[in-house]
């Protein structure tokens, strides 16, 4: 397709963007959705950015609330861009009119709610807008920033980036072809954890219709363990835990601070810390990302499993998985090490008792102490989570699908952590994706990846079955895909008896 040689612009409420084209499809980059974070609205609620005189340019992205990509945290190119104005929206469109209406692809991204860009070249949406669908990515704020307890501050800041986001995709959306009655939102990872997180949270409801979580990591963290971390960072500060006490401090400050109140030795109730290879894995196991969501009884009124099994979000089609083995290779460094140490013995410092973990060491036979380890970060941080919620979205009547990424990573091992991103978004031949998929990553796995994708984004069916509590089928994605009765049985035994 020959793009036009007139550069497409668009009407928003703020006022007039210019894009580019490519081949077709057209980019609008950096968009602000909000004002700056800064100054006076640093900790602030997200305001809606004031209108702007001529032709804004939207050909390259904007600057990112990551200062500084952590390679620990993502294997995802993710750019880090500097710039006050941090909370933008990137829309990638097969037709910028009024009277397109097609679906629409809101992407969250993850990092660990602490990292992660927007800009990933991994995000694109170009084959999305091959296949006739609009793409958004959005950003918003990460860390403390985002999510740290602050005495006279919005809890939630982060969530309310995303709430702002969509209502500029609602009231935007159509001038660049999209139909805002037909909003899927979706997310890896952190993002995966953000896009189940607004499935709880009422105001979101009347925002998007449709949800993929992929390898949702949910935060739920209660407000009272908030406020222990965010009194704790503010004391090594030696300020006030307040908007004016903490806008004293600068960014390298915060980011500093913040990585060092989520260490082990200031994790609630592990005060005396342990030092060793496994004391991060514990922790986070245990207690979950230190910043996050946060249940604050307003705009999270609940967790988010509780939530879904109340029926909240019932109304909408969830489609959800995870990848087999996503956090397997965390321990790799030290297998040697672990080679000689019975895994049920290790296992039992992530609080398992010892029956449960004999039980779970058993499912996984043949299998060293480090990969076993590993597989159990993934299934209780993510399959069981996947497992657990399409129980209760069954349960409640909502319609529901199930998926596993079961191709390992030739060059990583395993069907590790990220490596489905290519795939869904069918990049293949992106920056980077070699170095997670191998030279020759395979075309028919993302025709069928992507392809369930949008047809669901269109059409509300995955192209599988929907869960249900006979059969608790999911869709294995590998080399074939295939569709399998109790996909994630191997995680029975980590689950309590109460929701089996």
């Amino acid at each position: 397709m020959t793009s036009p040689t007139t550069a497409p612009e668009v009407d928003t409420t703020a006022g007039r963007v210019r894009g580019v084209w490519r081949d077709g499809s057209a980019a609008f980059l950096g968009i602000p959705f909000a004002e700056a974070p800064t100054g006076e609205r640093r900790f602030a609620a997200p305001v809606p950015h004031a209108a702007w005189e001529g032709v804004l340019g939207a050909t390259a992205y904007g600057a990112t609330p990551q200062r500084a990509a952590l390679s620990e945290i993502t294997l995802i190119p993710e750019p880090s861009i500097p710039g006050d104005s941090t909370l933008n929206v990137n829309v990638v469109t097969p037709a910028p009119r009024s009277d397109s209406a097609l679906p629409v692809l809101v992407y969250i991204h993850g990092g660990g709610f602490v990292a992660g860009s927007p800009a990933s070249p991994w995000y694109d949406g170009a084959a999305f807008a091959r296949d006739g669908v609009v793409t958004v990515s959005v950003s918003y704020r990460l860390g403390f920033d985002g999510f740290g307890w602050i005495e006279d501050a919005p809890q939630n800041r982060g969530v309310l980036d995303w709430l702002l986001a969509l209502e500029w995709v609602r009231d935007n959306i159509g001038a660049f072809g999209g139909d805002p009655a037909r909003v899927t939102i979706a997310g890896q990872s952190a993002g995966g954890g953000a896009v189940l997180s607004l499935l709880a949270v009422p105001r979101a409801a009347a925002l998007f219709q449709r949800v993929i979580s992929i390898s949702g990591a949910t935060s739920d963290l209660p407000v009272a363990d908030a406020e222990v971390f965010g009194r704790r960072l503010a004391e090594l500060a030696g300020v006030q835990p307040t908007r004016a006490g903490l806008s004293a401090l600068d960014e390298a400050t915060i980011l500093a601070l913040q990585a060092q109140v989520a260490s082990p030795a200031s994790a609630p109730g592990d005060e005396d810390g342990e030092d060793d290879a496994l004391a991060g894995l514990v922790q986070l196991a245990a207690g979950g990302l230190v910043w996050g969501p946060v249940v604050d009884g307003d705009l999270l009124p609940q967790a988010v499993a509780a939530a879904l099994r109340s029926g909240v979000g019932a109304e909408k089609e969830l489609v959800l998985g995870a990848t087999d083995n996503e956090f397997n290779m965390a321990l790799t460094a030290q297998r040697d090490a672990l080679a000689a140490v019975p895994a049920p013995a290790v296992l039992t410092r992530f609080g398992l008792a010892d029956d449960t973990a004999a039980a779970y060491a058993a499912v996984h036979d043949g299998r060293d102490t480090a990969d076993i380890l590993g597989q159990y970060i993934t299934d209780r941080m993510f399959r069981t989570t996947a497992l657990t919620i399409a129980r209760e979205r069954a349960a409640a009547g909502a319609p529901t699908w199930l998926y596993r990424f079961s191709w390992p990573s030739p060059t990583i091992g395993g069907a590790c952590h990220c490596l489905d991103v290519p795939f869904f978004f069918d990049c293949l031949d992106a920056e980077r994706v070699q170095n997670i998929a191998g030279t020759n990553p395979p075309q028919a796995l993302a025709d069928d990846v992507h392809g369930a994708a949008v047809s669901f984004i269109v059409g509300g069916d995955p192209g599988w079955a929907p869960f249900d509590a006979a059969t608790e089928a999911g869709r294995v994605f590998d080399l074939p895909s295939r569709t399998d009765e109790h996909a994630y049985a191997d995680v029975e035994v980590l689950l309590p008896q109460a929701v089996r």
